[in-house]
């Protein structure tokens, strides 16, 4: 895959900006308050055929890279979107392993739908009795002739309210201490209701896209409807962690910058004591090394993707991303909340709620503290404390 020139770059950054911003801030307190999916949102992206935009061309996407998905993703965010980015972003990564690792009739059945907008997709993978050591799921997948019978549980499913289509991640051999990541299985298989029950999870945060526990009792699934190989699915599924936490960064620096962008014109604009509180270094000092920490963070994402697009290893800078994306979003939110004083908790000026997504992102879809263990494990070489 070809790098992308920075002038590509800006056009996909002004035609995505230009396309998100039609939905603008009031659109999404809406959303958030009634808990309706966006589907007018997602509508409009389909429409300009930005949801196949890692699907190759010949899978009717657009063929580009995470690079280009990044910077999209980015300006949906930063449009006040944090949910939008949501409902987008899982256009973008959990088909990775279909389309890395599935077989070709599995690509040409769906990812063409997919790219067009008639498919919705959830990735199901947590457990509540494993967190996030997923080598200890116990969801399992028992063979029979011809396929499989799933039987288990999910919990902070997206999607999966309207979701058709799931990539599932079961136990199919026992649980190795001494290789613990072995013995699942990725399973791309239909929704089915009559055996998996859907419950909503009512929440704080990104209320316009469901999140889901899933109750799944005797699932049957065709053989063919295995990705790639019996036992290997874990190493598949980093084909979508990878590139969600590289996405989630980028979101996260959008919707803080966006809170940033208005902190800094409230501080210019609100007087007290005869002087714009911006004149203050109290107000001033924070805000300006919220946007050193979100050029720094968007530096780290873009080097991730990059080497994602270039199929190299990619686990230390895709983590680091979400980090220091997560981490600066987030500060930068909180900052504006303070700059904003007493009204940031009126919803008018939507602060509020960009503090509530910003918060949810430094526990999902991978906590802070999980990336320090895998950074001083996989990257320092220190004994492992877990």
């Amino acid at each position: 895959m070809s790098t992308p020139n920075a002038d590509d770059l800006e056009l996909i950054r002004k035609t995505t900006r230009e396309l998100a911003r039609k939905f603008d801030l009031d659109y999404w307190r809406d959303k958030d308050k009634k808990g309706e999916y966006p589907w007018e949102f997602v509508k409009a992206f389909a429409d300009g055929g930005w949801l196949g935009v890692m699907i190759p061309e010949e899978y009717g996407g657009l063929g580009l890279g995470l690079t280009e998905a990044a910077v999209m993703l980015h300006e949906v965010a930063a449009s006040g979107g944090a949910a939008g980015a949501s409902a987008i972003h899982f256009y973008i990564f959990p088909p990775g392993p279909v389309l890395r690792h599935g077989s070709e009739e599995m690509k040409r059945k769906f990812l063409p739908k997919l790219a067009a907008g008639e498919s919705l997709m959830a990735f199901g993978v947590t457990e509540p009795g494993a967190g996030v050591d997923t080598s200890r799921i116990t969801t399992r997948a028992k063979k029979t002739d011809g396929g499989w019978v799933i039987n288990g549980q999910k919990v902070w499913i997206t999607n999966a309210q309207n979701a058709k289509k799931i990539l599932l991640l079961a136990r199919t051999s026992p649980r190795d201490d001494a290789n613990p990541m072995r013995g699942m299985t990725l399973f791309f298989t239909d929704l089915n209701r009559e055996r998996i029950t859907v419950r909503e999870i009512e929440k704080m945060a990104r209320s316009a896209v469901d999140s889901n526990e899933l109750f799944i009792d005797n699932l049957e699934v065709r053989d063919d409807e295995v990705v790639g190989e019996v036992d290997r699915g874990f190493t598949y599924l980093l084909d979508g962690l990878n590139p969600e936490r590289i996405v989630v960064a980028m979101e996260m620096i959008g919707l803080g910058r966006t809170a940033l962008d208005m902190a800094v014109k409230y501080a210019n604009e609100r007087v007290v004591f005869d002087r714009p509180i911006g004149k203050n270094q109290g107000i001033a000092h924070p805000l300006a090394d919220s946007w050193m920490r979100l050029e720094a963070a968007e530096m780290v994402a873009m080097k991730a993707a990059g080497l994602f697009d270039a199929r190299q290893p990619c686990g230390p800078e895709a983590n680091t991303a979400k980090f220091l994306g997560g981490e600066a979003g987030f500060e930068a939110c909180d900052r504006a909340m303070q700059t904003f004083g007493g009204y940031s908790f009126a919803k008018e000026y939507h602060i509020e709620r960009f503090w509530r997504e910003s918060r949810l992102l430094k526990i999902a879809p991978i906590s802070q503290q999980m990336v320090m263990n895998y950074i001083s494990t996989k990257v320092l070489g220190l004994p492992k404390s877990y």
